[in-house]
């Protein structure tokens, strides 16, 4: 038995007494749109079964954005009781879930029981042609190293700022999403007080959509404010660089809370690798006070990268490095 879905996407059919929808071959954007719609709809029909099946066996492509959707369907089937499960992932899919961590938290199996399988030997996915340039990435080494040289001579003098500035630790870790959502830890130097984190809250937003911004934000410290007007509290992400979270230019790396209140569409913009300088930096920085511009900015880069226009991006930041409007991000 076949359920009609508004669109020839995403079937639902009855195996052993249970649903199973057929994946696309591509999930995309216009896809993973269609996916969370076809997988709230169901959801929302009743009664439920106890398990939901998605078959992903003729799947050959799955971004950022097919991502948010399957991780957006698998947080209403949990509130509403069923199980998501994911049925013969093919390499290409099985790569993203991997990278992603969905692996260890979405049931995924070979046949129609849940049984988790072990993961193959798998190549990276492939998003955005950034990602895996051999160029781009051997740009990242040196220039990393030579940003952690500089880094190493100008350690003791913020350092020591620092900490006659207010208590605290010198470094700030935080959570940060990268590439197609995986989650690492930034490292900064700390611009703010050492509880900033437990007073966010307490400090209004000015910004609209997933993004944060007050431009008087009490709890940057006054050396805080000038390592932020001039960048320096950005020198230890060298470091993400040079592991390879961050690249030198890409997109705003976004917090874990960000992306949770993404819509699918906005998942786009993990596409490709997080930079410490982007279309962001040079176009917006503290200008920017909506959350669509930040999109817009994060996809136009997209669609223009290449190795040069990366150096473009890297000499324009550093010529509004010392601007005094520059800001932060």
């Amino acid at each position: 038995m076949t359920i009609q879905t508004p669109e020839t996407l995403f079937p639902i059919t009855i195996v052993d007494n249970y649903p199973v929808m057929v994946m696309p071959k591509r999930l995309t954007v216009l896809e993973a749109v269609r996916f969370k719609q076809v997988c709230h709809q169901f959801l929302a029909s009743g009664p439920l079964p106890k398990q939901l099946i998605l078959d992903f066996n003729e799947t050959e492509f799955m971004d950022s954005s097919g991502v948010g959707a399957l991780v957006h369907n698998y947080k209403a089937a949990q509130r509403q009781n069923v199980a998501l499960i994911l049925y013969q992932t093919p390499p290409p899919v099985m790569a993203v879930l991997s990278m992603t961590g969905l692996d260890q938290i979405i049931p995924i199996t070979t046949t129609l029981e849940t049984e988790q399988p072990t993961n193959p030997s798998l190549q990276p996915p492939e998003t955005h042609p950034s990602v895996r340039s051999v160029i781009k990435r051997t740009i990242d080494i040196v220039g990393s190293l030579v940003g952690l040289l500089l880094t190493a001579i100008l350690f003791i003098p913020i350092a020591l700022t620092i900490k006659l500035d207010s208590p605290g630790p010198i470094f700030f870790h935080q959570t940060r999403c990268g590439w197609l959502g995986k989650r690492f830890q930034i490292i900064k130097f700390r611009s703010m007080c050492a509880d900033a984190e437990a007073l966010k809250r307490k400090v209004p937003n000015q910004a609209k959509g997933a993004i944060f911004k007050n431009t008087n934000d009490p709890r940057i410290t006054k050396i805080g404010r000038f390592l932020r007007r001039t960048s320096l509290d950005e020198l230890p992400q060298f470091w993400n660089v040079l592991k390879g979270d961050m690249s030198l230019v890409g997109t705003r790396p976004p917090t874990p809370d960000e992306v949770e209140s993404y819509e699918v569409p906005q998942w786009q913009r993990l596409n490709v690798k997080p930079g410490m300088t982007g279309e962001w930096q040079v176009y917006g920085r503290s200008r920017i006070t909506n959350f669509e511009q930040v999109i817009e900015l994060d996809l136009r880069y997209q669609k223009n990268w290449s190795h040069w226009y990366d150096l473009q991006l890297i000499l324009r930041t550093v010529l509004i490095l010392f601007h005094k409007n520059s800001g932060a991000v």
